[in-house]
C-alpha cells in the first residue's frame, strides 16, 4: 500500500491517528490509573501522553481501552499530594483531572468507532519519577488555558509558542549517528509529515545520513544513507513553500521521509545539499524530460502519471495532495473486458463532471447565472474524504481520525465499483478521479481483511468486501486487468488529453472553461493569499477549507501535451498536406516506418547504444580552412568535403588520399549534399549561387543563382531543393530535368519563398520530406509544412544564432543547438518546448536518433549527449578547434567530422 510504507504496523497501539487534526503530542510518562485508591490492585499500568489539545492513557493490557480526554473538555486539572495507604506505604503524588467527557478507544483491541461517555468523570493517574509530577499539571494546564480561547486563531498561536519553545530547549542527539567520523553539515526543527498528522522533531544532515529525531521519541530516530536518495521534491505544505520529500527508489509511490520546515530557508538548504549527491539531479527531474522518455516509450503509463503527480506536488503523506489518476474503462457490466474496442473506455478528453451531458447541463446552467467567482464544479476530484472513501479498509483509524472518530454511513462506503462509477456519472456532486491504488499490486483496499464492522445497509447487508464488476474473477483479477487498460493502446493515444486537463494547459483560464473544467477558485495554486488574511480566525478557518476540500494539481505544462508515439505497421505516402491543422498530425503522417521488425532500424539501435566506443581510424588535412560541410557517395568510396577555403574536395577513402579539388568561385562554399542518384555534388556558396558538380563528367555542371545574400545550407528531397540564405528567405526549387548528369542546362521553378524575420543559417527536412525546419540567427525555429508551405510552429528557442536543427528519425522532435550553449527539444506536433539543456560549451554540429545526440563542440570533442537524463554519457577528444561539419551513415556505424582545424576525421564504432 502506498502511505504505509512509513507507518509500519506494530504492536503498540498508540498512533499520531488518535489525536485531532493538527494537534500535536508532546511527552510521555510511565503512569498508571487509578481505577479505585482503597484497593491496592485496582491500577491499570500504561503511558501518559501530554498532547496539545488531549490527554492520552494507553494501558499496557490490550484487553483495556486506550483512554482519551480532551482538554477543553475538562474542569478542573489538578496535582494531589497523597498520605500513606492503609498498607503504611508512601503513596506518590497524583493528578486528578475532572471532565465532561472521556473517549473509549480500541476497546478489546479492535478497531471500531469511539465511544463516548458523557458526564461529570473523574480520573486520577499516579506517574513514575515523583518530582515531575507538578511540573507536568502546570504543562496541562497552560495547555487546557490555550483549548478553552474562544478564538481558533488564539488557540493555535498559544499552542505554537509551547511547540516551539519545547523545540528550542532542545536539539538532536549526536549520539544517534551512525559513525563517530560523521560530520554535520546542519541541524534545525521541522515536522515529519504522515498522513492527515505531523510530528515534531528536529532534523540533522551530515556527510553520510540524514536524520530525523521525534521530540516526543515516537517512534524512534529515522536515518537515511544520503548516497541511497535517488529522488528529491521541494513541496508547498498549508500553501506555503515549506515541504521536502526525499525517494529512496525510482518508482515508488511512497516517500522514506516528508519533512515541513518552519523556515524556506532551512528548507532550501537541506534540499540543495542533498541535491548534490545526485548526479544532475536539478537537471534530470523535469516534467519535460519525463515526458521524452513516455513518448518514446521507456516509461509506462503508470511510471509517467506517477512522476507528474509527485513534480505537481502530490504525495501519499498529504491527503489533500494525494495522487490522483484516471478513470479510463467505462465499462463494469459486461462479463468479458473488451480492451480492443474504444467504448470500452472513459473519454479522457473530457473531466468527470462533463461526461454525462445531461448533468452538464444543469451544472453549466447554474454556473451561467453565478457571480464571480464562478465556478462549474463546487467539489474536487481529489480530496482527503475522497482518498479515504477507497482506502477505507485499509485505512480505517485514518478514516476515524478524519471523521471524528466514525466510520460514514454504510450507504456511502464504498460498496462497488459499479456503483462508484456510476455516481461518479450521474451524483449532482460527485466528481471524483481515482487514486494509483486502482493500479498497483495490492488489492487488500478492496477487500475487509481486518473483519471491520463498517455498518450495514438500508437493505440490510453489511459492508465487507468491494463488489467487483462481471469481467474481474477476484480483487487481484481486477487489478490486473485494470493494468492491462491503463497500458492499453486506446489510452496510450488519449492520455495526453487527461493530462491537459489535470496538469496542463486546460487546467486553468479560458481554455479550462472550453474544456468544462472549472473547479472552486480555493482549490487552484495561488488561489487566494492566506498570510494577507490579517484576521487569524478567518485565515485558519480559510486554510482548513482549502486543504480539506481538495487542490487542483501544480501546473506543469502551459501548451497542449504531446500525443504518445504508437508503433504503427504502414509505410508514409505524400499527402497534399499534414491535415492542414497542427493538432490533427498523426503518427501516421509523420513516421516513414516504424514497424519494429525492421532490421536496419535494429542495427541502428544497437549502434546508437553503442556510440561510446567510436573510434577515430585516420584524419586527414586536406583544406586550408575550417571544413563546412561533407558529403558521401552511396558506396562510400569517395568522400566530399567543402571549405571556407572556396574548395570543394574529393577524398578516396581507399587511397586515404584526396584526389581532384574544384573552386566555383573566390567566396567561401557553405555545404554540400549528395543527391540520390550519387552522380552529383551540391555546393552552396556565400556568393549567394548553389553549384551543381557532376562527379562522373568532373566539372560544374549547373548554377542557380536565387538569393541576395549567402547561402548557408541546403536540402533536397524528390526532386525538389531547398535553400536557406542569410537574406532571410528559404527557397524551394523544382528541378523539372531531375539533374540528370549530362544536361547542359536544368531547369528550376521557384515553388515558394518562405520568409523569415532574420537571416536563416540552418534547414533541414524529415525523412518523409512532409516537414521542414529552419533555424535563424535571432534563435527562431520555425517548422513549414512543405505541401502548403504554411508555418505550423515558429519558437523563440535561443538566444542567439542557431547553429544546426535536425529532426529525428520518427518526425517527432525537432533539436536545435545554438551559441548560447543550448540544447532544445521541441514537440513537432504542439509546438512545444519540452526539453532544455544547457551544456558547458557551444555545439555547433550534431546527428541523433531522437533521445541520444552526437554533439561536435567548440572545444573540438565530440560529446555524447543522453537527452533523457540531460547528461553527457562520453567525451571523446577528437579536433583541435570546433567540430564544424558531421555525417553519419545509414546504420549509424560510421561518422566523419570536419573541423576549424581544416582537418576532416573517420571514425567508427567498435565491435
Amino acid at each position: 500500500m502506498a502511505f504505509f510504507k512509513t507507518q509500519e504496523r506494530t504492536k503498540e497501539r498508540f498512533s499520531l491517528l488518535l489525536l485531532d487534526l493538527e494537534e500535536y503530542y508532546f511527552e510521555q510518562y510511565t503512569a498508571c490509573h487509578v481505577t479505585s485508591p482503597s484497593i491496592k490492585e485496582n491500577k491499570i499500568r500504561g503511558s501518559f501522553k501530554v498532547c496539545s489539545r488531549s490527554i492520552i492513557f494507553d494501558p499496557d493490557g490490550l484487553t483495556e481501552p486506550i483512554i482519551k480526554i480532551p482538554l477543553r473538555d475538562c474542569q478542573r486539572i489538578e496535582f494531589v499530594e497523597k498520605e500513606n495507604n492503609p498498607f503504611n506505604e508512601p503513596q506518590p503524588p497524583a493528578i486528578t483531572v475532572s471532565c465532561k467527557q472521556v473517549i473509549f478507544i480500541k476497546e478489546s483491541n479492535v478497531i471500531t468507532p469511539y465511544r463516548n461517555e458523557r458526564g461529570s468523570k473523574k480520573l486520577t493517574f499516579e506517574l513514575e519519577g515523583w518530582s515531575k509530577t507538578e511540573d507536568v499539571v502546570q504543562t496541562l494546564l497552560q495547555l487546557h488555558r490555550a483549548s478553552c480561547l474562544d478564538k481558533l486563531g488564539d488557540q493555535t498561536a498559544m499552542i505554537a509558542a509551547n511547540l516551539q519553545s519545547r523545540l528550542a530547549r532542545s536539539s538532536f542527539d549526536k549520539n544517534c549517528f551512525q559513525s563517530v567520523a560523521e560530520k554535520p553539515h546542519m541541524e534545525c526543527p521541522v515536522e515529519m509529515v504522515m498522513p492527515l498528522v505531523s510530528n515534531p522533531g528536529h532534523v540533522c544532515v551530515t556527510n553520510e545520513n540524514l536524520y530525523f529525531q521525534p521530540l516526543n521519541g515516537h517512534p524512534h530516530v529515522i536515518q537515511i544513507k544520503l548516497n541511497e536518495v535517488r529522488r528529491i521534491y521541494k513541496r508547498r505544505h498549508g500553501l506555503r513553500p515549506l515541504g521536502l520529500e526525499v525517494f529512496c527508489s525510482e518508482n515508488n509511490l511512497c516517500s522514506d521521509i516528508y519533512l515541513k520546515f518552519y523556515y524556506p530557508a532551512d528548507r532550501d538548504e537541506i534540499y540543495y545539499y542533498i541535491a548534490t549527491f545526485l548526479e544532475n539531479h536539478i537537471k534530470e527531474h523535469t516534467a519535460e524530460s519525463y515526458m521524452l522518455q513516455w513518448q518514446r516509450g521507456i516509461l509506462s503509463n503508470y511510471e509517467y502519471l506517477l512522476h507528474l503527480n509527485n513534480l505537481a506536488d502530490r504525495s501519499c503523506n498529504d491527503l489533500s495532495q494525494y495522487p490522483v489518476f484516471p478513470w479510463v474503462i467505462a465499462d463494469y457490466t459486461s462479463t468479458q473486458l473488451d480492451l480492443a474496442n474504444s467504448d470500452t473506455f472513459r473519454d479522457l478528453s473530457k473531466p468527470i463532471g462533463a461526461l454525462n451531458q445531461e448533468r452538464l447541463d444543469r451544472l453549466l446552467a447554474r454556473y451561467g447565472g453565478m457571480p464571480e467567482p464562478r465556478f462549474i464544479y463546487g467539489s474536487h476530484y481529489s480530496s482527503p474524504g475522497y482518498v479515504l472513501f477507497y482506502l477505507v479498509r485499509v485505512a480505517p483509524e485514518h478514516m476515524l481520525c478524519l471523521q471524528n472518530g466514525r466510520f460514514d454511513h454504510a450507504d456511502r462506503m464504498f460498496n462497488s465499483i459499479s456503483e462508484t462509477w456510476k455516481n461518479c456519472l450521474e451524483g449532482a456532486t460527485d466528481f471524483k478521479e481515482l487514486i494509483p491504488e486502482f493500479y498497483g499490486n495490492d488489492s487488500s483496499f478492496l477487500e475487509n481483511r481486518l473483519s471491520l464492522d463498517l455498518g450495514r445497509k438500508q437493505n440490510g447487508t453489511l459492508v465487507g468486501d468491494v463488489l467487483l464488476p462481471p469481467w474481474a474473477s477476484d480483487a487481484s483479477d481486477f487489478l490486473k486487468k485494470h493494468q492491462l487498460a491503463l497500458e492499453s493502446q486506446y489510452v496510450s493515444e488519449h492520455l495526453h488529453e487527461w493530462i491537459d486537463l489535470v496538469f496542463g494547459f486546460k487546467q486553468r483560464g479560458t481554455e479550462a472553461v472550453e474544456a468544462h473544467n472549472v473547479f472552486h477558485p480555493l482549490t487552484y495554486e495561488g488561489g487566494i493569499d492566506c498570510d494577507s488574511i490579517e484576521d487569524t480566525d478567518q485565515r485558519i478557518a480559510m486554510l482548513t477549507q482549502i486543504l480539506e476540500f481538495g487542490q487542483t494539481p501544480k501546473q506543469l505544462f502551459t501548451s497542449p501535451h504531446p500525443q504518445r508515439i504508437i508503433p504503427r505497421f504502414q509505410n508514409l505516402t505524400r499527402s497534399s498536406s499534414v491535415n492542414s491543422a497542427v493538432g490533427e498530425l498523426s503518427p501516421v503522417s509523420l513516421c516513414e516506418d516504424s514497424s519494429f521488425e525492421d532490421l536496419t532500424e535494429e542495427s541502428r539501435r544497437m549502434a546508437w547504444a553503442n556510440m561510446a566506443t567510436l573510434k577515430r581510424i585516420s584524419s586527414h588535412k586536406i583544406h586550408k580552412e575550417a571544413v563546412t560541410g561533407i558529403a558521401v557517395t552511396r558506396d562510400g568510396a569517395s568522400i566530399f568535403s567543402t571549405s571556407q577555403d572556396s574548395t570543394l574536395k574529393m577524398f578516396s577513402k581507399e587511397l586515404k588520399e584526396f584526389q581532384r579539388s574544384v573552386s566555383f568561385s573566390n567566396m567561401a562554399l557553405s555545404s554540400c549534399l549528395m543527391l540520390a542518384d550519387g552522380k552529383t555534388v551540391l555546393c552552396s556558396s556565400w556568393d549567394n549561387n548553389v553549384y551543381f558538380y557532376s562527379i562522373p563528367y568532373g566539372r560544374r555542371q549547373d548554377t542557380l543563382m536565387g538569393h541576395d545574400d549567402a547561402i548557408s545550407e541546403m536540402c533536397w528531397f524528390d526532386d525538389r531543393l531547398y535553400t536557406a540564405s542569410w537574406d532571410s528567405t528559404v527557397k524551394v526549387w523544382q528541378c523539372s530535368s531531375k539533374n540528370q548528369p549530362g544536361n547542359k542546362k536544368n531547369t528550376f521553378e521557384l515553388l515558394a519563398e518562405l520568409e523569415h524575420d532574420a537571416g536563416v543559417n540552418t534547414v533541414g527536412l524529415n525523412p518523409a520530406g512532409t516537414l521542414l525546419v529552419s533555424g535563424c540567427k535571432d534563435g527562431t525555429v520555425t517548422i513549414w509544412d512543405t505541401s502548403s508551405y504554411r508555418t505550423l510552429h515558429q519558437v523563440h528557442c535561443h538566444a542567439g544564432t542557431i547553429h544546426h536543427a535536425a529532426f529525428s528519425p520518427d518526425s517527432r522532435h525537432v533539436l536545435s543547438v545554438g551559441d548560447d550553449c543550448c540544447m532544445k527539444v521541441m514537440d513537432v506536433q504542439t509546438g512545444m518546448m519540452i526539453s532544455s539543456v544547457k551544456a558547458e560549451e557551444e555545439q555547433r554540429c550534431f546527428c541523433w536518433d531522437g533521445s541520444s545526440v552526437l554533439c561536435g563542440g567548440r572545444s573540438g570533442n565530440l560529446l555524447l549527449w543522453d537527452l533523457l537524463s540531460n547528461r553527457v554519457i562520453s567525451r571523446i577528444p577528437a579536433h583541435s578547434g570546433a567540430v564544424t561539419a558531421m555525417w553519419m551513415n545509414e546504420l549509424c556505424n560510421t561518422v566523419i567530422t570536419g573541423g576549424e582545424d581544416k582537418q576532416i576525421m573517420f571514425w567508427r564504432l567498435q565491435s
